[in-house]
């Protein structure tokens, strides 16, 4: 009967998660009902929500959120934007390119898909529908770049899963330079293809001056890139560190230098930078919850058994993924790491997959989530800022959710891509083996 009354209870949280319902309620819903089913104490619930964020990681969560809002405010997004665009702008589809560029860019600062689409989608959009781009293709590919805003370090999502794997974050954000690195390369390739099959775009004289000129501009972007990067590879900072030094940097460039940053519009962005942390931090506390209720399933064992049947390496992770690429298909990428992650990373372990390279795969199938309808969240940002419905840019979406497919598969079969920089215990910095 205890199985009756579980399913009944998925469906119909399932039921009210369709109908809106907050991510955080549905689960939390759920986790109480079973809780009551199974005779688990609900005293448990209150207890493990405390610990669940007591953790000295998880405050790099509220500081990366805190410094994609900086370096909006401060205007260090707008002159990275232009430094893309002054190298790329001579081929054609190249101020398409230097979007996804920035996107890059931006994702080695903030660690948040939503953020990088809204914010580079807000100064690129208007630029390339003036420079000749179909709307909604310039739509899309802001979408599209959106999705590297979680693999590039620093990530929210990989400070997410390395808390809820017990794993280094630290080492999660190396693993994670070479992926996005490459999933920015191949859809810059698949733009410039586009682009130049419909002749989109207009060029710019390759100058070097140009360029000179617009990286000076945007040095207080490389400097917070190389603070957040260097720092954390060199094993200078932690995570959580580099976090705090890196918005404090922003703050101070901001007020201090652009003076795009008013005193009195601290308050706003703080609060912007609070009400977000707001949503993820109960989210976090409770999947704490879910994962002990779900080991007490066993659901675990129920899915080890079942991928146990494939067979083989290869059969075992491709469905591993399959099931993360379905998911993501109508979660977001939180509740997604929070529900699959304890129970596939396990299942992978078993395999030999090593640790920092399955994340590595977990997440960018997460990533990829985000331009992948039903749900697509990129999607519903970039139709949000730009006016356009979602349904029309999911086909300009196709092209970029392919090459991003095939880097994904790529990086499970080849782990170096994830693994080659490892950190050097005796030495005490990160370097290649």
């Amino acid at each position: 009967m205890d199985g009756l009354y579980i399913t009944l209870i998925s469906l119909g949280v399932t039921v009210l998660f369709l109908l809106g319902v907050p991510i955080f309620l549905v689960i939390g819903l759920w986790v109480v009902g079973v809780s009551i089913i199974i005779d688990f104490t609900l005293a448990n619930v209150g207890v493990t929500l405390y610990e669940g964020l007591n953790f000295f990681g998880l405050l790099a969560l509220p500081l990366f959120i805190l410094t994609g809002d900086l370096i909006n405010a401060a205007g260090i997004a707008k002159r990275l934007s232009d430094f893309a665009y002054s190298i790329l702008g001579f081929a054609r589809g190249g101020l398409a390119m230097a979007s996804l560029g920035a996107c890059g860019l931006f994702a080695a600062i903030s660690g948040s898909n939503s953020a990088t689409t809204a914010t580079i989608g807000s100064i690129m959009y208007p630029e390339m529908t003036e420079g000749g781009y179909k709307k909604e293709f310039a739509a899309a590919t802001i979408a599209a770049g959106g999705t590297v805003g979680i693999i590039i370090p620093p990530s929210i999502i990989f400070i997410v899963y390395g808390f809820l794997m017990n794993l280094s974050i630290s080492d999660l954000f190396v693993g994670g330079m070479l992926p996005g690195i490459l999933m920015v390369i191949a859809m810059q390739l698949t733009c410039y293809f586009i682009a130049k099959r419909n002749g989109w775009g207009d060029l710019i004289k390759w100058e070097g001056k140009r360029i000179a000129l617009s990286g000076m501009r945007a040095w207080l972007g490389f400097v917070a890139i190389f603070i957040v990067i260097y720092g954390i590879y060199a094993g200078i900072f932690s995570p959580t560190e580099a976090a705090a030094i890196t918005a404090g940097f922003c703050l101070f460039g901001g007020m201090l230098i652009t003076r795009e940053i008013k005193f009195k519009k601290l308050p706003s962005i703080m609060l912007r930078s609070g009400q977000i942390t707001g949503l993820l931090a109960p989210l976090i506390a409770i999947s704490v919850v879910m994962q002990q209720i779900l080991t007490l399933l066993g659901a675990k064992e129920f899915l080890t058994d079942l991928l146990a049947n494939l067979g083989g390496y290869f059969p075992i992770l491709f469905a591993c993924m399959a099931l993360v690429l379905i998911a993501g298909t109508v979660l977001e990428s939180l509740p997604n790491t929070i529900i699959l992650a304890p129970v596939l990373a396990p299942i992978a372990a078993t395999i030999g997959v090593d640790p920092i390279h399955f994340a590595v795969i977990f997440l960018i199938g997460d990533a990829i989530g985000f331009i992948t309808p039903p749900y697509g969240l990129n999607l519903y940002v970039a139709s949000g800022i730009t006016g356009i419905p979602y349904l029309r840019l999911v086909r300009h979406t196709m092209p970029y959710l392919l090459a991003l497919v095939l880097v994904w598969v790529v990086v499970a079969l080849v782990p170096q891509i994830s693994t080659i920089l490892l950190f050097n215990e005796g030495a005490g910095v990160y370097q290649i083996q």
